[in-house]
């Protein structure tokens, strides 16, 4: 009796040990408010959004450490629609992240579904990749500095470095999973910088054939809308940019400049590419209160012809605890083009659909969110 109770004594201690050794947490978003969008169809729409700031989204991260200053880690992140439960991306389970890898002094490397390293060091220095959210996103989004269940790269190993006095790095390739090698696959690299409150980034993606292999890396841009057929099934796509942030007491400061391509496409000698040029700002007027503006002037080419964007943002939020906020935010967006030619506006307002079909288009949301 006397061993068998120093048994169980013992392997009680290596369970405790091996419990303190690894963790997982359970975590997401929850945002849901009444959005207004101008010109869809010919008129105003009201509707109960889903994500106006944040995709909705819940997921599972955790690490185990192996000793020596290593560690297992892994993250599984769904979106979702909070008004009707269905996912974020239909078919997949895990539509934001899904990966699992290392993690030491040195790094981290990861593989499976997750965010290219261009997100990783840009988005942050954007009004769409930090206060903003959804409504805040370029032209189309089609920088991709909004990050959502869209736009995560498949098949994917990332690297991510440590800080090294302020600096760090990363870069992220996604593989076509097909004989073809560069049949739909994508790479990106970035770096940045911190020091006080002072941050630069700068980062780099690339997609080749995106339409070309439905189990490859990631998906094309839809420019329908511009009259570019991205429907050919090889073509080169990217998105690159530089930024920098600056905080000092309650407010922050940041300019963020973007391009994002199409070209290369086979039997056709059209290309298009966007230029945007974002200058954002937040200030805290008390520790719960606080506003944020945003303007982007993007001007780009569509085959023979040339446009431009204008859209202005601004955006209040009240906390109500650490992990409670309501929201009121307002983004206005204008384009024009050449006589005859109507570049459609389209501001990115989560699960709410409705293109303009005008050139102008006003989205204005009030909304709770809550993270857990």
């Amino acid at each position: 009796m006397k061993k068998i109770l120093i048994a169980t004594a013992i392997a009680a201690s290596f369970a405790s040990v091996a419990h303190a050794q690894s963790s997982v947490t359970l975590y997401g978003t929850l945002d849901a408010g009444l959005t207004y969008t101008s010109n869809v169809g010919g008129h105003s729409q009201w509707a109960l959004g889903s994500g106006s700031i944040d995709e909705n989204r819940f997921g599972l991260r955790g690490a185990e450490d192996l000793g020596g200053g290593l560690k297992t880690v892994f993250t599984l992140e769904q979106g979702f629609n909070l008004n009707n439960g269905t996912q974020a991306s239909a078919g997949k389970m895990f539509s934001r992240q899904a990966f699992v890898g290392l993690s030491s002094e040195a790094g981290t490397v990861t593989l499976g579904r997750q965010y290219d390293a261009s997100q990783d060091f840009l988005a942050p220095l954007s009004a769409t990749g930090s206060w903003g959210g959804q409504n805040f996103a370029h032209f189309g989004n089609l920088d991709n500095l909004n990050k959502d269940s869209a736009n995560a790269f498949n098949n994917s190993i990332k690297f991510k470095s440590a800080n090294y006095a302020g600096m760090s790095f990363g870069a992220t390739y996604g593989f076509s999973n097909n004989s073809n090698f560069a049949n739909n696959r994508s790479y990106s690299f970035g770096a940045g910088y911190e020091n006080a409150g002072l941050r630069v980034g700068a980062g780099y993606a690339q997609q080749n054939n995106p339409n070309s292999n439905a189990a490859g890396s990631t998906t094309a841009f839809d420019l329908s809308g511009l009259g570019v057929d991205t429907d050919a099934t090889s073509f080169r796509q990217r998105e690159f940019g530089v930024g920098a942030s600056y905080a000092f007491g309650p407010a922050v400061f940041g300019l963020v400049w973007t391009q994002a391509r199409v070209d290369n496409i086979t039997g056709s000698t059209e290309s298009f590419h966007v230029n945007n040029y974002e200058v954002n700002a937040k200030y805290n007027l008390t520790p719960a209160l606080g506003l944020g503006v945003a303007y982007t002037y993007s001007n780009g080419a569509a085959g023979d012809y040339r446009f431009h964007v204008n859209q202005a943002g601004l955006q209040g939020n009240y906390a109500l605890s650490k992990r409670t906020d309501i929201y009121a935010q307002g983004v206005y967006q204008l384009t024009s083009a050449p006589e005859g030619t109507v570049v459609p506006a389209i501001v990115d307002n989560g699960s709410v659909t409705g293109a303009s079909d005008s050139r102008r288009q006003t989205v204005v949301s009030v909304g709770l969110r809550h993270r857990f």
